[in-house]
């Protein structure tokens, strides 16, 4: 018998219908598609993302021994001066327009520098404020200082805040940078109370110990974020890369953070909270002298207790805080607060002002991240770095 001749399967691979390889190996239609990489941008490594949150603690830190060593050394700038406790309000009046001026600068200073150079010019700004702190400068010139402080904390939290919120598990992380900020507040004290007495007239040497980490934090955040530094860019003058920066794009940012009444509603729970938090511990030592009679040396590190209250109250409450509910939680923490105020008011006693301080430090810990992190959740991404620098 003649044997039929044999044919191939209708499922069978017929290689006459796939087009050619090209020299690298791939088929034409795999070189014609595009790859994942080329529709997303790359992810950062955990190494880079690490890296960057070590970047935004550290600042954080340093911004809390600035705040936090200002109340320490308040009557040491009153008796060094020869000025009254209402000539202080200049001090943070200047630190106000500081704020101010960046929160009319808007999205300027990320659009032309990029988060990246936003961060370092706020850490040239640090410098900046400290060199003119150490040697005591004239009275204006001190309290010019403060306005630079304010400008460069407000250029590098708004960036810093912004980036955090991005990462995985942002609430966590939020509490992590907010905490040492607190941590920052129970440092600055100490060593404050540390030198200033030891040396009175020589009190303002405390600001070596923040200018020598404020160049250790130019040189940190430059080395993390340096792939989103800008400038540069602009100084390459390259036409393609210029185009990229157009300043028409802040002013509508800017308007468009200004028209949301959320921002506005955030800003005022920001004005009761850090207005509450930053006067109990800037005039907590003034106050306890003044009217409670204590003397400077023992109560130099009263203001250490609260802040360290602060931090731990940021780093353990974070999470019960985002599980329970952040209204009901904030509302608790609210009503605990104002009881210990009331305590601390009746109670006449230095140990026990230190301890009812202390405690309203870890309640009111988790109320600023707790903020920033709904601010991220409720507020248009086109908007975070503007209205968390406003």
């Amino acid at each position: 018998m003649m044997q039929k001749p044999h044919t191939a399967p209708q499922d069978s691979i017929n290689l006459t219908k796939y087009p050619a390889s090209t020299p690298s190996g791939q088929s034409e239609l795999q070189a014609a598609a595009p790859t994942p990489a080329a529709d997303e941008p790359p992810r950062p490594s955990v190494r880079v993302v690490a890296f960057k949150l070590l970047s935004a603690t550290f600042a954080f830190f340093i911004a809390g021994i600035n705040d936090g060593s200002l109340g320490t050394l308040i009557p040491y700038i009153l008796r060094a001066y020869q000025i009254h406790t209402g000539q202080i309000a200049i001090l943070y009046t200047s630190g106000f327009v500081g704020w101010l001026l960046a929160a009319l600068l808007g999205g300027y200073p990320k659009l032309h520098l990029g988060t990246g150079g936003t961060l370092v010019l706020g850490a040239a700004l640090q410098i900046v404020a400290y060199t003119l702190r150490f040697w005591k400068p004239p009275f204006g010139l001190f309290c010019t200082t403060f306005f630079f402080a304010a400008l460069r904390t407000a250029f590098q939290d708004s960036q810093a805040n912004t980036f955090v919120s991005t990462v995985k598990t942002a609430h966590r992380w939020l509490g992590v940078i907010h905490a040492s900020y607190g941590v920052g507040c129970l440092v600055g004290p100490l060593i404050a109370a540390a030198i200033a007495p030891s040396s009175p007239d020589h009190w303002t040497w405390f600001y070596f110990f923040p200018l020598g980490l404020s160049v250790a934090n130019l040189f940190l955040v430059a080395a993390s974020f340096r792939n989103e530094v800008r400038l540069p860019r602009l100084l390459s003058r390259k036409p393609e890369e210029i185009g990229e920066v157009n300043p028409r794009k802040a002013w509508p940012e800017m308007k468009l953070t200004l028209r949301n009444k959320t921002v506005w509603l955030l800003g005022v729970f920001f004005f009761f909270h850090l207005g509450a938090a930053i006067t109990a511990g800037g005039w907590l030592v003034e106050y306890l002298v003044t009217v409670r009679k204590n003397k400077l040396s023992e109560v130099g590190y009263v203001p250490s207790g609260m802040y360290g209250g602060l931090a731990v109250g940021r780093l353990l409450l974070a999470e019960p805080t985002f599980r329970l509910g952040e209204r009901r939680m904030l509302l608790i923490y609210s009503a605990l607060c104002l009881v210990l105020q009331i305590v601390f008011w009746k109670v006449k006693n230095l140990i026990s002002s230190a301890i009812t301080v202390s405690l309203m430090g870890f309640f009111l810990g988790p109320f600023f991240a707790t903020g920033i992190s709904t601010a991220t959740k409720i507020l248009p991404v086109e908007i975070h770095a503007t209205a968390l620098g406003t």
